[in-house]
């Protein structure tokens, strides 16, 4: 996790997730304070395409402060994908501080929940959450942009263990090819079990 200087001026986290819906594989979050070299062209990550958000996710990994947390599907059956996500984003920004030394400005985070009072570990309060912040504010779209390239990659190593679930290609979400697989597979180790469309596919 080697950066360029970062400005003083904007020490600003921004937090994201990725995978909050898929049927099979964990929720990855990341927090990334943008260093003063950081790429142009920032969004969010559904916005570009695969070729360019690769080429902006090691361009961020390498000028910007950033962690990743990852929490997996059987974590997710245990706490249920909201306690998961919150879990994700806190270790993360945990991760974040290890390498940043110092404590952010602020904290931005996509959407409209933030983890403090839901996740024990979560400590800042004055954290801010915004509707589609993934669009709007670069480091939530750096952020966006680690998660879900991240995230790809841990489905993609996956799909070379468990094959028949087309994950290279579907990432783990719901699509007819994915449900086919698991009516005639079962569901693997990397199912969320306690997600309806798999729960109600098969016997456990």
């Amino acid at each position: 996790m080697l950066k360029n200087s970062l400005s003083a001026k904007k020490f600003v986290a921004g937090v994201d997730e990725a995978g909050r819906g898929p049927l099979a594989g964990p929720v990855v979050a990341a927090a990334v304070i943008l260093g003063s070299q950081h790429p142009e062209g920032l969004d969010d990550s559904k916005k570009l395409s695969p070729k360019k958000r690769a080429i902006l996710d090691q361009k961020i990994r390498d000028t910007c402060l950033w962690g990743i947390g990852v929490v997996d599907a059987e974590e997710i059956d245990k706490l249920n994908i909201l306690k998961a996500t919150m879990k994700a984003m806190t270790i993360a920004l945990l991760e974040l501080l290890k390498v940043s030394k110092k404590e952010p400005s602020a904290i931005l985070i996509d959407g409209n929940i933030s983890p403090y009072g839901r996740c024990e570990d979560w400590r800042w309060p004055k954290a801010r959450t915004i509707i589609g912040g993934d669009a709007t504010e670069p480091a939530i779209s750096a952020a966006s942009i680690v998660a879900k390239e991240w995230r790809d990659r841990i489905m993609n190593q996956a799909d070379q263990v468990f094959p028949e679930y087309g994950w290279f290609k579907n990432k783990g979400y719901g699509t007819a090819e994915h449900i086919e697989a698991i009516k005639k597979h079962g569901p693997s180790p990397f199912h969320r079990r306690s997600f309806a469309p798999v729960s109600q596919l098969v016997l456990f």
